[in-house]
This record gives C-alpha cells, structure tokens and sequence, in this order.
C-alpha cells in the first residue's frame, strides 16, 4: 500500500510541474503576444542546458541588433586566447637601447585600471625607441555613429593606449587636464562638440563644475610624444622593430578586464580586447583577424552565423541571433568555474548595469550583460531559478518606441515567472 501511494504521490507531483511549466509558458505567450510588443521586433530564447529542454522560443534563429550583448562573443573570444595576465607589451634590449611595441593592452595609466607595470618598466631604462606600425586597424569601428567622437564612450582603438585613449578636464579645485600633454589644446568655451573632430582641440566651459571626459585623436606621433610626456624622457618612434626573438611583458590579471567589460560595459575594453587576442594570435593588431579566427574555428558550429564586426557592439552592422548568443552563454559555462563566471557578469539589482534592475529580496537570481542602443534593449545571460536550476537566456528587443523602462518591467516580470516555477 504504502507503495502505490509512493507511485501516486510521485505522479501527482509530476503531473502538478508538468502543468505549472505549461501554464508559465501560457503566461509568457499571453506578455509578448500583447498589445504592447505588437510593434517591435521581440526574441526570446530559455533553454535547461541540465535537460536539453527549450522553455521557450521566438524567433531565436532570427537575427537582431545586439547593441553590447556583442561583448559576450568578445569575453569568449577573450578567454579562448588570452593568458591569465594582460600581455602589457612586447620589447627586445639591443644595444643600450628597449624597442618595444604595443599589445592593445588598455591598462596604460588608465585612470580606472591604475595599473603602472608597463610604466615602471619603461621607466627604467634609459633610451625607448617605439614602434607603432604593428596595428592595422581603422581607430573608429565600422557603423559606428560619427558624432560619437567626443563622448566618453567612443574612445579610439590603437596598439598603445595612454590613459583609456581619455583625456580628463575638470575646474576642481581649479582647472586641471590629464594627461598634462594637452593641458594647452583647451578651449575655455561653449560648442555642440567637446573637441574638434580633427584635431585634439578640446573645448570646455570654465563654468562647469562636473569632469568632462573626452576621446583624443590618436596617432602614433600623439602615442610616442604622451609615452615622453608621461615618462619625462625622450621616446623615439622607430618604423621596424630589429631582428631577434621579443619578450613579453606580462600585467595586470585579465580578470580585472573582464570585470570592467561586463559590469560597466566599457566600449574601449572591448575593442582593445580584440587586439589582444589578435596579438595573441598574429603579429598585427587587427580585429577582424581574431573574429574571423573565432568563427571559423572555436564558433564554427553555429547556426546562425553573426555579423560580428566590432568588439563593443557600438555599431548597428552587427546581427546576433538568440540561438547563437545561447550557445556561447553554454560554452561559457561548461568552460568557466560558476563563481568566476558569475563574478564577470553583472547581477541583477546588485551591480554594473543591472544594479538598478531584475533585483530580487533575497539572492541575485540574474547574471546577464544588457545592451542598448536607441530603441533597442537586449539582455542575455544565466538565471538561476529557486529549484536550484540555471536557465540560459537571450531576450531581445528592437525597434521598440515605448520607454526601455517599461521594456524592462516586462522582461522581469517573465524572469520572476521561470524563476518560481522552474
């Protein structure tokens, strides 16, 4: 007796989830299906990667504008091809003389990282001679908005960033520009743009009383007089790199990278993070060569290929699929140890990106990397349901006219949905 009631109970109990996980796909039907996603583009993809079981799907095999779920497919391509340390540099000792060349590593006296490795080594040998030469790269990312140029977010891609490729103005205590090299390029005044887009000619209103952040155009003679500048020594700028076997430098861990990546979804990071993979894998700074690399060999078998044509996710070219984006959140979690993994990502309600979102009165339930752009919002990542499972998940948004906070409201309210009942 007391077995079939064991038997009777078990069934119940799986005929009670069976229902429960049908009437949790019914209500996230009856949410997109609603007046409110009628005119946007919506995908949303929720697999079990334990079971193999899709939750559920719409139009995951189509594609979309990631926005910055692009920096998913640049921290994979990271983590494929980076050492546990940032390589700061490359450089070879000849002849009283430290012929170096840059890595893309973005760490430089960037006034977030702070590392000083590269300086300090630098520092310590009397003459420099750089070259620059070894990047084969456009500055700008292709599709990128052009008057993006003087906002913060849209720094220059180079081999040898100095300060994020940033130049900082503030009046506080009274007027103050790092790096000093352009401390004469400011203009005390009011225009539509915050430097000229030519030149590093920087314009800043002596009334202000914020720190303004601002690109600076990039060269190598810019690169090579900010390395002098900065040192307090001579640095010459050479066009061929002498004969014999580099060393590299290694830096700061590349965790501290990643981090900054995912959680404050820093633009320059993920640019200057291709050309370190690339310089992992080839002599020149060039980040189509890694991505391609990625595609055709670790991402070879996906099924819907992307157009992946920066690092950021900062132009409107690229086309991700839910399905593709899924796939790589697997990888990522059959490679990655779960504390780590979910270190890099952002959690909801607690910080980078989502702090302010998919929060939750007891522990974060949500690690996931957002992307906006105008009238697009994406979110894909890890939730952890209170069973103990973790889902996998891309949800994206395009095309929307309505507020992205009302956008949001609606994502979370499915995410508290499978968090419940699965």
């Amino acid at each position: 007796m007391k077995k079939i009631v064991g038997i009777l109970s078990v069934f119940l109990l799986f005929v009670s989830c069976a229902s429960l996980k049908k009437q949790t796909k019914r209500d996230i039907e009856n949410t997109l299906s609603s007046d409110f996603f009628a005119n946007q583009f919506t995908g949303f993809l929720v697999v079990d990667p334990s079971t193999r079981d899709t939750i559920y799907n719409l139009n995951s095999n189509k594609y979309f504008t990631p926005a910055s779920n692009t920096k998913i497919f640049t921290l994979f391509t990271a983590l494929r091809s980076l050492p546990e340390k940032v390589p700061a540099l490359r450089y070879l000792y000849q002849n009283d003389t430290l012929y170096f060349e840059g890595t893309g590593d973005p760490s430089f006296l960037h006034p977030y990282l702070r590392d000083s490795t590269a300086f300090k080594f630098l520092e310590k040998h009397k003459n420099l001679a750089f070259f620059a030469d070894n990047f084969q790269d456009t500055p700008l990312g292709p599709g990128w908005s052009w008057d993006d140029f003087h906002w913060y977010y849209s720094p220059e891609r180079s081999a040898f960033p100095v300060h994020g490729n940033i130049a900082l103005i503030t009046n506080a205590p009274n007027k103050q520009v790092w790096p000093t090299y352009f401390k004469d390029s400011v203009v005390n005044t009011t225009y539509i743009f915050n430097r000229s887009q030519d030149r590093n000619k920087f314009y800043f209103n002596a009334s202000r009383t914020d720190t303004l952040e601002v690109p600076f155009k990039t060269s190598s003679y810019t690169t090579k007089n900010l390395l002098g500048n900065s040192l307090g020594k001579e640095v010459t700028l050479i066009t061929k790199m002498p004969t014999g076997k580099t060393k590299t430098l290694s830096g700061i861990p590349v965790d501290s990278l990643y981090v900054r990546l995912m959680h404050d979804s820093d633009n320059f990071i993920a640019e200057q993070l291709l050309l370190l993979a690339a310089s992992e894998l080839t002599d020149t700074l060039n980040s189509q060569k890694i991505r391609t690399h990625i595609l055709e060999n670790d991402l070879a078998n996906l099924k819907q290929p992307p157009r992946w044509v920066d690092g950021s996710g900062l132009s409107r070219y690229n086309l991700f699929t839910p399905q593709s984006i899924v796939n790589v959140l697997q990888k990522l979690q059959k490679e990655i140890v779960q504390e780590r993994l979910f270190r890099i990502f952002p959690a909801g309600g607690v910080s980078g990106t989502l702090e302010d979102w998919y929060g939750s009165d007891e522990n974060p339930y949500i690690y996931a990397k957002s992307g906006s752009l105008g009238n697009n919002y994406c979110l894909s990542g890890y939730l952890l349901t209170r069973s103990g499972n973790i889902l996998l998940f891309s949800f994206m948004n395009n095309h929307f006219r309505q507020p992205s906070s009302e956008v949001k409201l609606r994502m979370q309210k499915i995410f508290e949905t499978l968090r419940k009942n699965y």
